[in-house]
Order: structure tokens, then sequence, then C-alpha cells
């Protein structure tokens, strides 16, 4: 089985996308990158790619960066003088070559450099549509699947059970 692996740019990502920008511009920066873990983290619910979230913290003094785990996707914060493009850029050239290695970001330069190094790339925009296609997809199988309105003895009866209660009914 192939092991796939989704780099995401998150800063490049929540400025690419209007809902993420404007939820950083009205609100804080931290509630668009929470906002954009809980998108992925859901997104990767259904996917089965290892997602690692990457953020900038390259003008953080004395960072040393982080990985933390958060719910089922990775999120690092990079360390004091990396981009997060230098990161993914890093770990794309250390992972086995036969791994489907996915990167998402709206910058073109970045795209062109991880697509020589093997990896496919991702716009911000693809990344958008596809997670909004899974959670269309999630909605749709929940209605589907959810129980009657009323969770009444009979929506969980099959035919012949409901027959036999209709005919009793009958008989009184």
């Amino acid at each position: 089985m192939q092991e796939d692996f989704l780099l995401v740019d998150g800063y490049n990502i929540i400025h690419a996308w209007d809902e993420l920008r404007e939820l950083m511009e009205e609100v804080s920066l931290e509630s668009a990158r929470q906002k954009l873990m809980d998108i992925l983290s859901n997104y990767k619910g259904v996917k089965k790619a290892t997602i690692i979230l990457v953020f900038d913290a390259y003008l953080v003094k004395g960072s040393a960066g982080s990985q933390t785990k958060y719910n089922n996707i990775y999120v690092v914060y990079t360390k004091e003088a990396e981009t997060a493009d230098h990161y993914i850029e890093r770990v794309v050239t250390a992972l086995p070559k036969h791994y489907r290695v996915r990167v998402a970001t709206a910058d073109g330069l970045e795209q062109v450099i991880v697509l020589g190094q093997g990896a496919i790339r991702m716009s911000a925009r693809e990344l958008h549509r596809e997670v909004h296609a899974v959670e269309q997809q999630l909605r749709e199988q929940y209605i589907e699947n959810r129980p009657a309105k009323n969770n009444m003895l009979a929506d969980h009866l099959d035919e012949e059970a409901l027959a036999w209660l209709e005919d009793l009914r009958r008989k009184k």
C-alpha cells in the first residue's frame, strides 16, 4: 500500500482562502489557524494521507520550532530563520520517492520547486475545492444515515415486522 502525505503551508492557505483571511482580519490569526487545523482534521477523517500543517515561526526569536499532533494531523511551527517553504522542501526531499507527496500552497515558485523534487503540487484553490467536496460528501452521508425525526419503533423495523404489527392493529 502506498503511503500518502499532504504538506500544507498554513499561513499561505490562510491568506489564500477568503473565509480564513476574513477570520484572521476580523477576529485573530490564532482563530484562523485553529479553523484551518479543524478543517484539515475533518478532511483527514476521510482521506488516508498523513497531513502535516506547517506554520512559519522564522521571525520568532529563539524559536526552536515544534511539532505537535492535533487530533489526527501534525502541526509544525518552524524554528527561527526557517520558513515553511524550507521546511516543506526538506521533508519532500527526505521522504522516500515511492511515497505520494502532495504540497498545498498558493506560492507559485514553491509549487515549481516541490514539483522538481518529485512532489505533486496542489494549489490553494484545489485544496479548498477538495476539502469542501469532502465536507459535502460527509453532510450527504449524515443526512442519508440519520435516524428519522420522530425516532419511532416503526422506523427501525423490517417490512415483515411492520406487516405483522399492522395486522395486529387491524385485529383490534
